[in-house]
């Protein structure tokens, strides 16, 4: 490829050896130069395939043009194509939605009716994403040295799947490609040697994986350079494990043999290889570190010669920077992408800077891109701020309507402006409403650079969770109901995501008082731990797994406040420049202050006993 000419699109993704650094970079300059070609032509050639599938014809009517496209294929949500999607998983034919075999559905972490999204996915998806991957490494050799001389320590798991009726599986896009040939039987990447044996990463059973991956990370630790997970808050769980299992490590260290508990046979095969003989040398060495009254600076202490923490800490992760840092020694933070079951989207170009810099540039022939403007300003003119829980006015950004709104192109973003993210996919996917709310930060070359700002309507997130404020609302309708039959009316709620232990949890502040009069009633702390588990009982199948089955997030808390608690959060909230005339409570705060009024009142506290039911359908 030469600079100025349009480059090769899928599926003729470009060929190079990750090895080559060089020839990486050269990639990521002529796509992020030649994005409109790009973009034009990955539009065309996603019309010239699927054109004749069910869904399309309806709109094109034979045509192939793009213009013809965007003017009658409407913009959608996932409840607009759910239909095609559960057809294919009950036995329909692929081409209904997409002219390539689809080969597997890909559960989404965002919701509809209680479970989990799915997204088609094809053959030729899993080499875009392997070829996205292979584009990271360049990015990182070019600001961090000697990556080629050692190993990574990333933490990486498989979730529960399932098969459809038709037969077709249905997971996580990442348990899909760690169980992929294109991750398997991958090519060597001296840059990419993991300290976790593929047996490890691959074990169903999340507690063995985890410790296994931990006990290579520890007899390796010498060899390690770069540390991480995917999500921050499995990170901070591994740094948990690692706490509550730092002796019985040791241990198999000393003695050269892996715990008996270990039944998986190739975890046991594999660690044992790692294990090799006993090294008490190496266990007294970590027992001095892992004993010590403080963990500050552990990961330092325990890995010395690693050079950064690689998580995804944008977005909703973003809570756990603060934790993250206290455990790191003062290792960057780094997030080098952005990615969805939906499509893999973009690269951090400066992997290097601080958490609340990253931005993410758009890889243009991952999808075809389009974006809807999101207005910054109300009717009465009150200016929009990103959501941290004490917005002024209402604190949720105007929705914006998909009727009779013009999308714009990549390459027309503006500087400072904020959109919601529409992709149309290889994969079936046309028109399609991602949900994030994205803000155009910079360009690279001709792409745009965007930080991801939130996700549209979500309210809480602990791990990969996403519960929006109508799903909360339907949990604590049910739960008053229990109370409401006592007598007790709930006067008025909010909650927050409690990420100061790991894992995190959910809290609701309640407000209560006895029917007929403003006294607080007196509560019975079975009835009160019956409304928490309700309310998780409510609550979407990816948090009921969460809970139940990954243990990311702990039980649910209601806290009991004073009478008058939510008077004196509006007077704060106004105080911040709240209208009172258009105050309502919101539904989730971020802000430490609120949280620290709705703290100081509170009477009582409540955890659900029991994880809420989940099992894999």
């Amino acid at each position: 490829m030469t600079r100025g000419n349009p480059c090769q699109l899928p599926g003729m993704l470009p060929n190079y050896d990750p090895n080559d650094n060089e020839a990486g970079m050269k990639i990521l300059e002529d796509l992020t130069e030649n994005v409109e070609q790009i973009q034009q032509r990955v539009l065309e050639e996603i019309i010239t395939r699927n054109a004749r599938t069910d869904y399309l014809k309806g709109f094109l009517d034979g045509q192939f043009d793009k213009q013809v496209f965007k003017k009658t294929v409407p913009v959608v949500n996932y409840e607009d194509i759910k239909p095609y999607i559960e057809r294919i998983a009950n036995g329909d034919s692929s081409n209904i939605i997409s002219a390539e075999p689809i080969i597997e559905l890909l559960t989404s972490s965002g919701t509809s009716g209680g479970q989990p999204k799915m997204m088609p996915s094809t053959a030729e998806d899993l080499h875009r994403k392997t070829f996205f991957y292979n584009l990271l490494v360049p990015v990182m050799n070019k600001y961090v040295d000697g990556l080629d001389e050692g190993k990574a320590m990333y933490l990486l798991f498989v979730k529960p799947e399932t098969k459809t009726p038709s037969g077709l599986m249905a997971r996580p896009v990442l348990t899909s490609y760690y169980k992929s040939n294109n991750f398997q039987n991958r090519p060597f990447n001296r840059f990419n040697v993991f300290t976790s044996p593929d047996e490890t990463i691959l074990c169903s059973d999340s507690k063995q994986s985890m410790y296994c991956q931990l006990l290579c990370g520890l007899v390796q630790r010498q060899e390690v350079l770069r540390v991480g997970a995917v999500f921050a808050s499995a990170f901070l769980r591994a740094i948990k494990f690692l706490e509550d299992n730092w002796k019985e490590l040791c241990s198999n260290i000393r003695t050269g043999h892996v715990s008996d508990w270990i039944t998986d046979p190739g975890c046991r095969k594999v660690v044992s290889l790692v294990l090799n003989k006993p090294k008490p040398e190496l266990a007294d060495l970590i027992e001095h570190e892992c004993s010590s009254k403080s963990w500050e600076g552990i990961i330092k202490k325990l890995w010395p010669r690693t050079k950064y923490i690689e998580v995804i800490v944008t977005g909703s992760m973003a809570q756990y920077v603060s934790t993250l840092e206290y455990y790191s020694g003062g290792l960057p933070l780094v997030s080098t992408m952005y990615a969805s079951s939906e499509c893999y989207f973009g690269i951090n170009f400066k992997p290097l800077s601080k958490p609340w810099d990253v931005s993410y540039t758009l890889i243009p022939n991952m999808a075809y891109f389009e974006f809807l403007p999101v207005k910054e300003k109300n009717e009465d003119g009150a200016q929009y701020v990103q959501c941290n829980g004490v917005c002024k006015e209402n604190c949720m950004e105007k929705e914006t309507e998909k009727e009779d709104v013009e999308t714009v192109e990549l390459v027309d973003v503006k500087l400072g402006q904020y959109y919601e993210l529409v992709v149309t996919t290889f994969t079936g996917l046309y028109r399609y409403r991602v949900g994030d709310i994205l803000m155009v930060t910079g360009f690279h070359n001709k792409a745009p650079q965007f930080r991801f700002v939130h996700r549209r309507n979500v309210v809480l997130s602990i791990d990969t969770d996403k519960t929006s404020e109508e799903d909360l609302l339907k949990a604590v309708t049910k739960a008053k109901v229990i109370v409401e039959s006592l007598g007790i009316l709930l006067i008025e709620y909010t909650s927050y995501a409690d990420t100061s232990s790991i894992p995190g949890h959910y809290v609701l502040f309640w407000e209560l008082t006895s029917k007929g009069n403003n006294h607080l009633p007196v509560l019975d702390p079975k009835i009160m731990e019956q409304c928490c588990s309700t309310v998780e009982e409510s609550l979407d199948s990816v948090y009921r797994r969460c809970r139940r089955k990954d243990n990311s997030i702990g039980p649910l808390e209601i806290r009991v406040v004073q009478h008058g608690t939510f008077d004196a959060l509006m007077d704060f909230c106004v105080s911040q420049g709240s209208s009172v005339n258009q105050y309502k409570t919101p539904r989730c705060f971020k802000s430490g202050e609120a949280i620290n009024i709705l703290d100081s009142r509170v009477v009582t506290r409540f955890f659900s006993q029991k994880a809420p039911f989940w099992e894999l359908v």
